[in-house]
């Protein structure tokens, strides 16, 4: 997120100069393959990156929706999206690496990286059928890298400023009663990712209707606001008395 936000800013102030000095010329891996890793390939590839790799733990994804992924979950197949389209048609290949796991970073003298080491894994399922990952003896390699981009997933809101309870996935602990505020005796609220964790639009909005509700109910004691999932009621023979007599 450094990367795309301080490249934003740059395009916006017309000064790409000090992005492109960063990544022009450099071997650049991407760990994390979702959308903001993509995001990172296509922007190392416009700046003039010698190479562009992105590193994926999890194994190549099926062409077909397997059995243990049905509707309505997020299909989990095989998707081409623009950034690994730049890259593959700059440097020939398609940038994703999979079952990789990165173990250990290496530098120069100056501290700066040079490389990562890895080694594949594979996947499989135990007794109780749950995934596995376990290291394949023997695959481990050395992949020359100048720029390491971290591209792992939301681990919660980054200030260490807020005096707030957090739970082990960083998210912000809200009361079970009152499902927006972090104290039940307090005025003060969470919602959206900070409290839910990495999810999509659509329930960043819900979240923040919600909350809103919560906060009128704190205010005023009571609230016009639908709850969740329902709609106001509105008294539609009053509204036809009103209209009659305007």
């Amino acid at each position: 997120m450094t990367l795309l936000k301080s490249n934003t800013q740059a395009l916006l102030e017309d000064n790409l100069d000090a992005i492109r000095e960063t990544l022009e010329g450099k071997n650049v891996i991407v760990i994390g393959g979702g959308d903001t890793g993509n995001d990172c390939l296509g922007t190392a590839t416009r700046h003039g990156a010698k190479s562009v790799t992105n590193f994926e733990l999890l194994p190549h994804p099926p062409s077909d929706r397997a059995k243990d992924n049905p509707w309505p979950q997020w299909p989990r197949i095989f998707r081409v999206d623009y950034g690994h389209t730049e890259v593959k048609e700059h440097y020939g290949k398609d940038p994703r690496e999979y079952c990789i796991l990165s173990k250990e970073f290496i530098g120069d003298d100056e501290g700066n990286v040079t490389g990562i080491k890895t080694v594949r894994v594979e996947w499989k399922r135990s007794d109780s059928g749950a995934w596995q990952m376990a290291e394949v003896p023997g695959s481990e390699e050395v992949f020359p890298a100048d720029v390491v981009l971290l591209s792992m997933g939301f681990i919660g809101p980054e200030s260490d400023k807020l005096d707030v309870a957090r739970n082990k996935r960083g998210t912000i602990v809200t009361v079970e009663n009152h499902g927006y505020r972090v104290d039940a005796n307090d005025n003060l609220f969470a919602a959206g990712d900070c409290r839910r964790g990495q999810s999509l639009v659509v329930w960043g909005i819900q979240e923040g209707r919600q909350c809103a509700r919560e906060v009128d109910l704190y205010l005023m004691g009571d609230t016009r606001l639908p709850g969740n999932g329902s709609i106001e009621k509105r008294n539609f023979k009053l509204l036809e008395e009103l209209a009659e007599k305007v």
